[in-house]
């Protein structure tokens, strides 16, 4: 008989998940590891560069979590970001505010449109919708100049993205950060605007998606692939070796199953607003799992579940309500 996975562990580190790293296991290609190395490496030169804003408080009660050893000079958290720490997905939200901008036209915003309602219902990221919005934001940002993007992430942030923040999932951070933690978000989204929300969260910094520049002028092309699955895992360990961190005693926060690579590297994996694929791997290994979503009973693993605020709004609320009562 096949043993089951403990759940009674302090940490789920014993409990690795064996199979997704054998015939299920998608393996890092050499533009991921490229993509991965790139991203730790522009994390740590933006964390050592001074704040442009002060950081927001969070405004959601810290609640105890099982974390390692406050004061662990070893210990770390990684934050995926789109439906993790914001609702939806950054890549889109930065389209709409350069749009407001005049980047480009009404047809290329209803293609971001599109990728972030079909982000929404599917409640999981898809290569080719991926590629698609990857490809949408380097045309967009093609010949401009990475200070004035930067510049204007800054409004977008303000503008679009931080009513977007779920409220639980700060916390959570925030409770890292009190235990004199290191913190930092993992996104397939533009490194400067994930840079951005770390540095309005009071988070140590972010590793993301890194897009080729000469001479301060974007090429158009990225340096490896998105950071995305496999790439976010290669980045991580890479940083974790720069900053001399020990993986066993760090946290890793997603929604999507496309980070059990990233989740599996550390000791106190978390579940946050997960797909259907995760929430089973997540039973599966007795990960401590946490839904925000309003409309959404939340499955308790190890902890229970708070609520949290931020329904979607409008139209998408109710498609997505009609697409649960079909499943």
């Amino acid at each position: 008989m096949a043993r089951r996975p403990r759940t009674d562990l302090p940490s789920s580190r014993a409990n690795r998940p064996r199979r997704w790293f054998g015939a299920r296991r998608r393996p890092a290609t050499e533009r991921s590891v490229v993509a991965g190395e790139a991203a730790a490496e522009a994390a740590r030169q933006a964390a050592r560069a001074p704040a442009s804003a002060a950081p927001e408080a969070p405004d959601a009660p810290r609640e105890e979590e099982p974390f390692p050893a406050p004061g662990d000079p070893k210990a770390a958290a990684f934050f995926d970001l789109d439906n993790t720490v914001m609702q939806g997905a950054a890549i889109f939200h930065l389209g709409r505010g350069l749009y407001k901008r005049k980047f480009f036209t009404k047809r290329e915003l209803l293609r971001f449109a599109w990728q972030q309602a079909y982000f929404r219902l599917a409640g999981a990221e898809h290569a080719g919708h991926m590629a698609d919005a990857r490809d949408s934001a380097l045309s967009i940002v093609q010949g401009h100049r990475v200070a004035d993007l930067v510049a204007i992430g800054e409004e977008i942030y303000d503008e679009y993205m931080a009513g977007r923040i779920w409220p639980g999932t700060r916390a959570l951070a925030q409770a890292h950060l009190d235990a004199g933690q290191r913190v930092w978000l993992v996104t397939a989204a533009p490194v400067e605007t994930a840079t951005i929300i770390a540095r309005r969260l009071g988070l140590t910094g972010a590793l993301g998606t890194v897009a080729e520049s000469v001479g301060g002028v974007y090429t158009g092309r990225l340096v490896g692939e998105p950071l995305h699955g496999p790439a976010k895992a290669v980045a991580v360990r890479a940083l974790a070796e720069a900053e001399d961190l020990d993986l066993d005693r760090c946290a890793a926060y997603s929604d999507s199953a496309n980070d059990i690579p990233l989740l599996s590297l550390v000791g106190y994996p978390y579940a946050i607003n997960p797909d259907s694929q995760l929430r089973a791997h997540a039973r599966e290994m007795g990960w401590r799992l946490r839904d925000y979503r309003t409309g959404r009973k939340a499955v308790r693993i190890g902890v229970p579940a708070a609520a949290g605020a931020g329904a979607v709004v409008g139209g998408a609320a109710a498609a997505i309500a009609a697409h649960r009562r079909r499943r």
